[in-house]
């Protein structure tokens, strides 16, 4: 191969980088201070928190299912954590929703509203998922925790241990073909293994409980750790390619 050759792949190679590059900025680079909600839904069509909602062409069954898991359970005061809540979590989107997020506990925004992923990082990740060419009505997102640990504190094994029947249960009744793990507590929390490591284990598909699982990182750690999304971008196409869904572009 000839120096200009070379020269020419070169530049090249750098021409698609920083194609990628900007295409990852345009989708998690905006600005996250708006709140999911504010991001995904009229202020005049939010539901009220714990609201059963359904979605047009969604599963009827599986709908009433959750609904009667919610009213099952939202009174929960199975730790210490039920005590000082203010707003219980169940989680919400479709209920027959082909891809579900998991993250570790609600934060402080979540605690006042009843509703998942609703702070600064809730905004990051509404644009993850409509870089996907989706809306958060078209998936289904929760924690695994459903009640606010004081002062925003890392979940416990043993709080997670007593609250994971819970999320179990709602991916039974939804099943989803790939649930999405953000976050080193929350895939810690699923795999029930304390040495799981987020940075080893992400952006691979793991074959667990009968789905695929995909770890990530956590949008909070993303807005701390900016130059990590590249990798985030990554491990939302693969989530896209497995689920067939095109690679949108701005």
């Amino acid at each position: 191969m000839s120096h200009a050759d070379r020269h020419t792949d070169g530049r090249e190679q750098l021409i698609s980088e920083l194609k990628a590059h900007v295409e990852m900025e345009q989708w998690f680079g905006a600005d996250v201070c708006r709140s999911a909600e504010e991001a995904s839904t009229p202020a005049r069509s939010r539901p009220a928190a714990g609201a059963a909602t359904g979605h047009p062409g969604e599963d009827a069954e599986k709908r009433q299912e959750l609904e009667e898991l919610r009213l099952a359970i939202e009174d929960c005061h199975r730790c210490p954590l039920g005590e000082t809540r203010n707003k219980f979590v169940f989680g919400e989107g479709r209920a027959d929703a082909r891809l579900m997020f998991v993250g570790e506990a609600p934060g402080r925004e979540e605690d006042r509203q009843g509703r998942p992923f609703v702070g600064r990082a809730g905004g990051l990740l509404t644009r993850m998922i409509k870089a996907m060419g989706l809306e958060r009505g078209d998936v289904f997102i929760g924690n695994i925790l459903k009640c606010r640990p004081p002062e925003n504190r890392t979940p416990t094994l043993a709080e997670m241990a007593v609250c994971l029947p819970y999320i179990m249960q709602q991916i039974r009744i939804i099943q989803p073909e790939i649930v999405c793990a953000l976050g080193a507590t929350a895939l810690k929390g699923l795999l029930r293994d304390p040495r799981a490591s987020i940075s080893r284990m992400r952006g691979k598909f793991i074959q667990w409980e009968g789905l695929k699982l995909m770890p990530t990182y956590h949008p909070a750690y993303l807005l701390r750790s900016p130059g990590e999304k590249r990798k985030s971008w990554e491990d939302v196409q693969k989530m896209m390619a497995e689920l067939d869904l095109p690679l949108l572009k701005k």
